[in-house]
């Protein structure tokens, strides 16, 4: 089936340099790709950031342009970090950001935000994306994905459905294990898979009581500025269908995905799972049992490194300036091995 016509780049919201381009999908959705190109001169790295001389994969020459990089943003999310962006881009990479449909910039009028039956549901956003990236052509610069939480399972399955298509894979407190353990997963994923066949959309208790915004928003006693439609401050209500999606690719994750590309994984080094407010939820991971995670991280693929950054929060590039520069840096050194210049 043909894939409908492209519609033109935009100016974004996020100001110079940033645009958006809309995705039309099947079924009526659409998808919102975002790309960032900096006017020449103007790519600044974040303060106490380290230069990667030239982006290039182990044993691939990339040439002279770099990098293709996609990132994907968690539930109840969508693409804001200009920072990021601003990194990607001072190391000769070309950086896109993808709201998926039913998130952000793609979500419609009468649309049940961040509703999906299955993850896999997400490969058209994918694909559409990557089209409109040029990936499909024979001189395609090498892709590195970059996934955070819900975005980094997302990805994480994608290619290993997709053998071939990623050189490189970097997740952002990925959500590759239930907080509860693998254990509790398997006990209650029977009930939530029975549920979500009968009532795909019943809205399963929140959790949230908005501990995780007011460490990130300026409007608390975070440090940024966004939508608060696009991400409220308690979430989107979580429905089981969702819920079962992620148990699902989870499931997958568990039984070794055996990726055969270069995977980083960046947690916080703590977690604070409590819904009474502490000061320390400025310096923690509120959403996932880190442990739990970097535990889980190993069934990616033989080539795995997982560093734990001191004082992280759930969004590692959201936290303190000299928290996010040490993520920076960590993928600098990362770099080096992997995405590095061949002697």
């Amino acid at each position: 089936m043909a894939r409908p016509p492209l519609r033109g780049w935009e100016p974004d919201i996020l100001g110079e340099g940033f645009e958006q381009l809309t995705l039309d999908l099947p079924g009526g959705n659409v998808a919102t790709l975002v790309r960032y190109t900096p006017a020449p001169g103007n790519e600044v790295l974040p303060a106490g950031v380290r230069q990667v001389p030239e982006l290039m994969l182990s044993g691939v020459d990339a040439g002279s342009e770099g990098l293709d990089v996609l990132y994907v943003h968690g539930w109840s999310d969508y693409f804001f970090q200009t920072e990021l962006a601003r990194y990607w881009a001072a190391q000769g990479a070309r950086f896109f950001a993808l709201d998926l449909h039913n998130y952000g910039r793609s979500l419609r009028p009468g649309q049940e935000p961040g509703y999906v039956q299955s993850l896999s549901d997400y490969d058209a956003d994918l694909e559409a994306a990557l089209d409109a990236m040029g990936q499909g052509a024979a001189d395609a610069r090498p892709l590195l994905l970059l996934g955070h939480s819900t975005g980094g399972l997302t990805l994480s399955t994608w290619a290993y459905r997709h053998p071939g298509r990623t050189a490189a894979l970097i997740l952002n407190s990925p959500w590759l294990e239930f907080q509860a353990t693998e254990l509790a997963r398997r006990m209650i994923s029977p009930l939530v898979s029975m549920q979500a066949q009968r009532r795909p959309r019943m809205p399963l208790p929140p959790v949230d009581p908005g501990i995780y915004s007011r460490t990130v928003s300026a409007a608390f006693s975070g440090e940024w500025n966004y939508n608060t439609q696009w991400r409220p401050v308690r979430g989107f209500p979580v429905t089981v269908a969702f819920l079962n999606a992620v148990f699902s690719a989870q499931a997958t994750v568990a039984t070794g995905l055996r990726l055969n590309v270069p995977v980083l994984v960046l947690l916080s080094d703590k977690s604070y799972l409590h819904p009474r407010w502490s000061e320390d939820a400025e310096r923690s991971d509120v959403a996932l049992d880190v442990n739990v995670v970097a535990h889980r991280a190993l069934s990616l693929g033989p080539s795995v490194s997982v560093v734990r950054i001191a004082n992280a929060m759930h969004d590692v590039f959201l936290s303190a300036p000299v928290v996010r520069a040490q993520a920076y840096n960590a993928i600098t050194r990362w770099s080096g091995g992997y995405l590095r210049a061949r002697a």
